[in-house]
């Protein structure tokens, strides 16, 4: 919360059953807070002097995304400009894997176009993410 000119998304097709949305989300959080540790804030007491283990420390904006629009926005993703964006992507091939080894063969036996995205989140420079998704409306029910 103390970084201005850092801005964090992700985008959900919100096309998906809610259950879908949830563990998408959740996956992509659970992979930006191994990717930026120093992001999750410290444990903190409460009243009581009950723990609570640190969050992330930034506000994360949840936005409404499409099957094709999350396909666009990731092509676009890949080109040099945004290279020093973090850029998280969950997407059907790695959705129909219980287990990560299978995910690994299945994601090499499939070409990126055939590739269904389900959620992307990006975290970088806030003129650079405002640029890809600053239009985009919020996730809402």
């Amino acid at each position: 919360m103390d970084k201005p000119d850092m801005k964090c998304v992700m985008i959900i097709d919100s096309q998906l059953p809610i259950g879908v949305i949830a563990n998408t989300s959740a996956i992509l959080g659970a992979t930006l807070g191994k990717l930026m540790p120093e992001q999750v804030g410290e444990n903190v007491k409460d009243a009581t002097d009950k723990t609570h283990l640190g969050i992330i420390t930034i506000p994360i904006a949840m936005l409404k995304g499409s099957k094709e629009g999350l396909k666009e926005l990731r092509k676009r993703l890949y080109a040099e400009e945004f290279n020093d964006l973090v850029v998280i992507d969950f997407s059907d091939v790695a959705q129909g894997c219980n287990v990560y080894g299978e995910y690994i063969a299945k994601a090499a036996s499939v070409p990126e176009n055939d590739y269904t995205y389900l959620g992307i989140a990006i975290y970088g420079e806030k003129k650079k993410v405002n640029k890809l998704a600053g239009s985009m409306p919020l996730l809402r029910e």
